[in-house]
């Protein structure tokens, strides 16, 4: 069922498309505990008809405990002030955004502008190329949403800006190599071979080596294509991205990182020497960086930690439509790695 707004309340109504994979329950749940969010809708196609307590438990004991799960296509229509797409690329492309409604998309299908990108680089032919410039491409701390369609950056693609975007002026960009490790929740929720327990434990594994859908993103961003090695972890969620850089030194890139950041709540440039930890960002919504210096050859390494279905996903997703909402950005938030 749809849940009709409540009298008397200035919260937003929002709906969540594609409620059942990782990012749409990691949605749900900063959703749940926003002071200024009000859940109306949730849609998943598989789940549809059945209470929305099969996804999470605590809603049959709140004040939304007569919400159930209803179809994508009637969330979408569900007449909700902020709508978050949590689908797979293709079907989030195809969607029709609802008029004056802000809509947060978590997938690629909007954040490439060239839309003949999206045949090579995602294996679909863009159902919508002409309304790719109604999207805007938002990473908050580097470029806050300037429109109500959002695109929101995912995991690799977050760690890799926010390290390298403050110093990008000053970088010799064929030199520039980032290497991307993140857990197993980064591939999505459906089952596949290639992420069972047998395929996965115990080894590190490269994959997409020279052709990651993310690469045309960094570049678009940056004015340079990076050279990418994403690897998968055998662990359950999070993102270390480690940047090789020439151009700059590390007392230099630091100084820059930390000037870059200094306002952002979420972002937190560590002291020199401190290494970037994601057993203190996983679960949360937080970021660490910082800078070293290879004293050997003179290159600059930016270490980067986030959560990938945190600031890589769901957080920055609800980040996004704080700041479209004219809301603080980090309500909603986990922030306990750095208020702690």
């Amino acid at each position: 069922m749809i849940r009709e707004k409540l009298h008397n309340t200035r919260m937003a109504t929002t709906a969540i498309i594609g409620t059942a994979g990782y990012t749409g329950q990691e949605t749900l749940d900063r959703v749940l505990f926003h002071p200024e969010l009000e859940l109306i809708a949730l849609g998943s196609d598989t789940f549809a008809g059945k209470p929305a307590s099969v996804l999470d438990p605590r809603i049959a004991r709140s004040a939304i405990s007569e919400l159930g799960l209803v179809t994508n296509e009637q969330a979408l229509s569900s007449g909700a002030d902020l709508i978050f797409l949590c689908m797979e690329n293709e079907r989030a492309a195809a969607v029709e955004p609802p008029d004056g409604v802000v809509v947060v998309d978590l997938s690629g299908a909007h954040r490439l502008k060239d839309a003949s990108a999206y045949e090579r680089w995602y294996g679909f032919v863009h159902p919508k190329p002409e309304a790719l410039g109604d999207w805007c491409f938002a990473l908050p701390e580097l470029a806050p949403p300037t429109g109500k369609l959002i695109a929101s950056p995912g995991c690799y693609v977050t760690a890799a800006l926010l390290s390298l975007a403050p110093l990008k002026d000053d970088l010799d960009p064929e030199t520039v190599v980032v290497d991307g490790k993140s857990g197993m929740t980064g591939a999505g929720r459906r089952p596949i071979p290639a992420l069972h327990a047998g395929a996965v434990l115990e080894t590190v594994l490269p994959y997409k080596i020279g052709t990651h859908q993310h690469v045309p993103e960094m570049a678009q961003f940056l004015g340079f294509a990076p050279t990418f090695v994403p690897h998968l972890l055998p662990i359950r969620r999070g993102i270390v991205s480690t940047s090789y850089l020439r151009g700059i030194g590390a007392e230099a890139a630091r100084a820059k990182l930390t000037s870059a950041y200094a306002s952002a709540p979420l972002v937190s440039v560590l002291p020199e020497g401190a290494v970037p930890d994601l057993r203190r960002t996983r679960e949360t919504d937080c970021v660490e960086i910082n800078a070293f210096a290879d004293t050997l050859t003179g290159a600059t390494i930016v270490v980067c930690a986030l959560d990938n279905l945190g600031k890589g996903a769901a957080g920055q997703a609800v980040q996004n439509a704080n700041l479209a909402l004219g809301f603080d950005q980090t309500a909603g938030l986990r922030i306990g790695a750095l208020s702690a």
